[in-house]
């Protein structure tokens, strides 16, 4: 085994490190900084820099939890970014390397969560395999719902059906700059009214984050007689667009608005090329383990089930 030096974040790496994502095989937006740190008076901050001799191969963003090391809490999803020049071997080196690490700072526990397999178009999987090998077990699984836009769309009877009813209406479908009016007229009280929940972000927070990433971060509101019925917060990658938020007034709901812009959406992005588009987890505390209503709505709209795993592995 060949052991790499693994320095930790300081905020005199910000630009190696933003100069890194941009071009590691298997990152996104989202481990930039400008990103990652939009929360950082809610995190400790413990991201990891691998280097061999003096070349920065890999990179881990990361929080740490007392002992505890997490592959970053703050994000949908993690994982570990190295260059595409990274063959199999060497990633299990730079594993075992960061676990020595972890070991030596004496943490007890590593909490891994990969970047869903559909958004590495590379492959990224000899990470599992080596954290595995390493001792890491499966601590948890979910269902993460998604559409392969290279495959014939899949959008049941049904939803087709409604669309069409719905596209006699004069619904307006508006990509705006502002995430105000989604934010405080539909996303806001929807959340509280049915969940009694508030969105990850606040307003303050996704309005900072899209004019760090305006190519990234996009809102498409639907609008009824003026009035906002409808809207998704997306964010996208040169490959994947992901449902970061999705959400509808009562009036939304009665027309059905919500499954209106997915459709626009998705047959949008499969125009322009994008080869996935990520719906999400379906999650529930109920004791199915995951919510009947949304896994239903979204493989009627053409997902299929990918697997979103989280790893565990004692440090001691």
């Amino acid at each position: 085994m060949k052991k790499y030096v693994v320095k930790q974040y300081q905020e005199s790496d910000y630009a190696v490190w933003n100069a890194f994502i941009g071009q590691a095989k298997n990152a996104t937006f989202l481990f930039h900084r400008n990103f990652m740190e939009y929360h950082k008076d809610r995190f400790e901050d413990f991201s990891l820099l691998v280097y061999d001799e003096e070349k920065l191969i890999a990179v881990l963003p990361a929080n740490r939890v007392e002992e505890t090391v997490y592959s970053h809490q703050g994000l949908t999803y993690g994982g570990l970014m190295y260059s595409s020049k990274i063959n199999g071997e060497i990633v299990g080196d730079i594993i075992e390397s960061l676990l020595f690490f972890l070991k030596e700072k004496g943490m007890k526990f590593f909490y891994f969560k990969p970047i869903p397999s559909f958004y590495s178009s590379g492959g990224n999987h000899e990470i599992d395999f080596f954290l595995i090998k390493n001792g890491a077990f499966l601590d948890k699984k979910e269902m993460n719902l998604a559409i392969n836009l290279a495959l014939p769309l899949t959008i049941s009877k049904s939803k087709l059906k409604h669309f069409r009813k719905i596209e006699a209406l004069d619904l307006e479908i508006v990509e705006e700059q502002q995430l105000q009016s989604f934010w405080e007229l539909v996303l806001e009280p929807r959340l509280l009214e049915k969940y009694d929940a508030k969105p990850v972000h606040t307003l303050q927070e996704i309005t900072k984050l899209k004019s760090n990433f305006p190519d990234n971060i996009k809102q498409f509101s639907v609008y009824y007689n003026d009035d906002i019925i409808a809207g998704i917060t997306l964010f996208e990658t040169d490959t994947v667009v992901k449902s970061q938020y999705g959400a509808t007034t009562k009036k939304g709901e009665e027309l059905r608005a919500l499954d209106f812009l997915f459709i626009n959406l998705i047959h949008k992005y499969k125009r322009e090329g994008k080869q996935f588009f990520d719906m999400g987890i379906v999650n529930d505390d109920n004791e199915k383990g995951y919510h009947v209503g949304l896994l239903k709505q979204k493989e009627e709209l053409g997902c299929a089930v990918y697997s979103q795993d989280f790893y565990k592995m004692n440090l001691i």
